[in-house]
């Protein structure tokens, strides 16, 4: 994949359909992802392009019990946590959607939870979760302090 993208998809290989679902709906949304098992074909090399992905804007972990057991999604999470240690640029964004708790520095990021959702709940709340505009409402909040 020539040019930088906004999204590397870090997944553990048994989310590999969350991983392209999330893929597709971002680049529906304009976005451009990097996605192991889409992108990295046959004669590349496996570390250049986790390099490329390292490069990204933002790095989606896709958040899962078998997410925290395989060595190269630390590599991956790592390198956009490092980059942005507080989250200031949300440089690093979980998803999860399978049950399971983040463990260590991974605990004290906020995630994207897709767990239990429709297909279009999942759909609503990934893209929410991604915008880089703090979300407004659109309409006034019912007022708290007794009858209107």
């Amino acid at each position: 994949m020539a040019g930088k993208v906004d999204f590397f998809i870090s997944f553990a290989e048994q989310d590999a359909e969350w991983a392209s679902w999330i893929s597709y709906v971002l680049e529906e949304a304009g976005y451009r992802t990097l996605n192991q098992r889409q992108d990295m074909r046959p004669g590349h090399n496996f570390v250049h392009q986790i390099q490329q992905g390292t490069l990204a804007d933002r790095t989606i972990m896709v958040l899962s019990p078998d997410y925290f057991d395989r060595p190269f999604p630390e590599s991956e999470w790592g390198a956009a946590y490092s980059q942005d240690p507080v989250g200031v640029r949300r440089k690093l964004v979980p998803v999860r959607v399978r049950p399971c708790a983040p463990p260590g520095l991974l605990a004290q990021i906020v995630y994207i939870d897709l767990v239990g959702l429709t297909r279009d709940e999942a759909h609503a709340r990934l893209l929410d979760g991604l915008m880089r505009a703090r979300p407004r409402p659109t309409e006034e909040p019912r007022f708290p302090g007794g009858p209107g």
